[in-house]
């Protein structure tokens, strides 16, 4: 990573620090301030919508790893989400499972199931993947419908209050601080994993498997290392969205759901930590908005408001459209070419 003109590393722990300088340092610690403090001022509104794009940009992390390092495509993301979610949910209905430890349960369930369906990519890619990836997403989704016994179908299945000892997270303000700990460790996390051995191998492999197979990276067990990997997150993410709104239905998970994450990481910035932070509130925000010129204009031009309504979908593909064309490195890239501008200083036109 470039530094400012007249900064450099005195040392190879400097040299590998994530936060590098005093700057870097105090832009850091202010974003964790402000983060810590949004539930002391916001309203509950809000808040339910900083816990969406949070909880999202948990799973679009996944996601990016998945396919933005290892260069794996899966369109059941959606199903994983709701395999975490489920798995937390009956442990904590049936067995009285504490609803924290059921979430790192969740988690581990959708790892190894992206496993088992993460063999596939063992043998083939491309367009075939793609075809075995969606195939995994109604296999689940059909199992999760009609083991009612289980999940209670359609009908959905009711979880009880989240608490943890005598502290109860029922609201949206109580529960935001959860989903801020899961969100800085999962960003953590991959921050490393990308500048570690093994997201090294992620990025070779995504680049060229054969080239990564005959450096002696083992494509068998990256690939699904890299399976595991992005659907924990996507089991973590689901278990938190299951026990935030209290109740779980197989309808949230649906096939197109799972194709907004691939929006969020491709806008973002596919293969870049911050992609998902700029692409989710982007499209979150951006779909809200219109649900609320729709519902202004219902009253008056319901004809015109179910019309905008229908466009939600479409403006998803076309922005994917203008950023494929425009912007394929997304809005994280744009970002990196800010930064760098000012690294430059003085020394700008370099």
């Amino acid at each position: 990573m470039r530094l400012p003109c007249g900064i450099y590393s005195e040392n190879y722990a400097k040299d590998m620090a994530i936060v590098r300088t005093r700057p870097q340092w105090i832009c850091t610690i202010l974003a964790i301030l402000v983060a810590c403090s949004l539930p002391l001022w916001m309203s509950r509104y809000s808040m339910h919508m900083v816990n969406t794009i949070g909880i999202y940009i948990l799973s679009a992390i996944g996601l990016n790893i998945l396919v933005g390092y290892a260069g794996q495509i899966s369109l059941a993301h959606a199903a994983f989400m709701a395999v975490g979610a489920y798995t937390s949910g009956i442990l904590t209905v049936k067995l009285g499972v504490p609803f924290l430890v059921s979430i790192f349960f969740g988690g581990l369930a959708s790892g190894i199931l992206g496993i088992a369906f993460g063999f596939p990519a063992l043998r083939i890619k491309g367009f075939y993947l793609i075809l075995s990836t969606m195939a995994a997403h109604f296999i689940i989704m059909f199992t999760i419908e009609h083991w009612t016994s289980l999940t209670g179908g359609t009908y959905g299945l009711p979880l009880p209050e989240p608490k943890l000892g005598s502290i109860a997270f029922i609201s949206d303000h109580s529960f935001y601080p959860l989903i801020l700990l899961f969100l800085l460790a999962g960003t953590i996390f991959a921050a490393n994993l990308s500048r570690s051995r093994t997201g090294r191998a992620f990025i070779a492999i995504r680049d060229n498997d054969l080239s990564a197979e005959l450096m002696g990276i083992s494509l068998h067990r990256y690939k699904l290392l890299a399976f595991f990997i992005g659907c924990f997150y996507a089991g973590i993410a689901g278990a938190l969205l299951g026990h935030w709104s209290g109740t779980l239905t197989p309808s949230w998970f649906h096939f197109m759901f799972g194709m907004w994450f691939f929006a969020y990481i491709l806008i973002g910035g596919m293969g870049s930590n911050l992609g998902p932070y700029f692409g989710v509130p982007l499209l979150v925000l951006m779909a809200e908005g219109l649900r609320h010129i729709t519902t202004d204009m219902s009253m008056d031009y319901p004809t015109l408001a179910r019309m905008i309504m229908s466009f939600h979908d479409l403006v998803y593909g076309i922005l994917i459209v203008v950023f494929l064309i425009w912007e394929p490195r997304g809005l994280a890239h744009r970002w990196n070419i800010i930064k760098a501008a000012y690294r430059l200083r003085p020394f700008s036109y370099k």
